[in-house]
């Protein structure tokens, strides 16, 4: 994902103490930590934008692999797993073997236009594996850096309209299998990234925690379904009033934030898809009551 790009957001496509945390999961080592997945029903921060300064009470983070985690927090690494980054930036489609990204009937780079970003082509073992390698230096990095956990970004690449059953969920699965292996040999957690409808594979898949985009909208309902799964590792992001209440039900038991859609830093600002003004927004439950 670009680092100036909004959130993945579904509309789109169709509590441990801070200091307990810190000494706990900052073990950079030769040897690594058990991988021990995100405190449930934690104070959480959604960053994978530009970093900033946390707020205070926060004690769980997520950041883009190329930042440095916040110091004395738990801190998921967010790493784009499925697709390049855009077209025409740094990791975009030009900087893959072509031969990894997935073709459509005419031999044309199949992509997301959503995000401009390419489609990696995770159909047979010998690609999932030589995708891996490039994906798993993220991962070393994230490693590397003092981070506690994965967030793989596009999961549900598979169920993309532009795909066209090219990609199928075995697929994905098998693929994700090989990147949440090579996390928990490096120490880290491996969260889920939306795709509900595997969330009942998580186990055989290697998959800790999820991270939900959206699941309390009214046009999805799916908070229930990612606590039936995980139970109380579940992190909440909401980018609106309605997905935000129905999310809050569960708060007393997972990570709840509303955030928005930009995922801004403090101080900045946007434009959503009409060209209106946009700035920075982060609630959580407490502040609904």
């Amino acid at each position: 994902m670009s680092l100036l790009a909004t959130a993945r957001s579904r509309t789109i496509l169709a509590a441990c103490a801070a200091t307990a945390c810190g000494a706990a999961f900052f073990v950079p080592s030769a040897e690594a930590a058990e991988p021990t997945p995100p405190p449930a029903n934690a104070d959480f921060d959604y960053q994978i934008n530009t970093p900033y300064d946390p707020p205070e009470g926060v004690t769980v983070v997520s950041r883009d692999w190329k930042e440095s985690p916040a110091q004395g927090l738990y801190n998921i690494c967010y790493v784009n797993a499925f697709q390049t980054q855009e077209v025409g930036e740094e990791d975009g489609p030009d900087d893959w073997d072509q031969n990894l990204l997935l073709k459509n009937g005419n031999g044309d780079v199949v992509i997301d236009e959503d995000w401009n970003e390419a489609i990696l082509d995770i159909t047979t073992d010998t690609k999932r594996g030589d995708i891996a390698k490039k994906i798993n230096k993220q991962i070393d990095t994230c490693a590397d850096k003092g981070f506690d956990a994965l967030e793989l970004d596009n999961y549900d690449t598979f169920d993309r309209d532009v795909v066209e059953g090219r990609i199928t969920a075995d697929d994905a699965q098998a693929y994700i299998r090989v990147l949440s292996a090579h996390g928990h040999d490096k120490g880290l957690a491996v969260g889920q990234k939306n795709t509900v409808e595997l969330a009942g594979n998580h186990e055989a898949n290697g998959l800790d925690f999820a991270v939900a985009e959206e699941c309390g909208d009214p046009e999805w309902n799916e908070c229930e379904d990612y606590v039936d799964a995980f139970g109380n590792d579940v992190i909440m992001i909401e980018y609106s009033e309605a997905g935000m209440a129905n999310a809050c039900a569960y708060a007393d038991r997972v990570s709840v934030v509303q955030r928005d859609r930009d995922v801004l830093a403090p101080g900045e600002t946007g434009e959503d898809d009409d060209g209106n003004p946009t700035e920075y927004l982060r609630k959580t439950c407490a502040d609904l009551k």
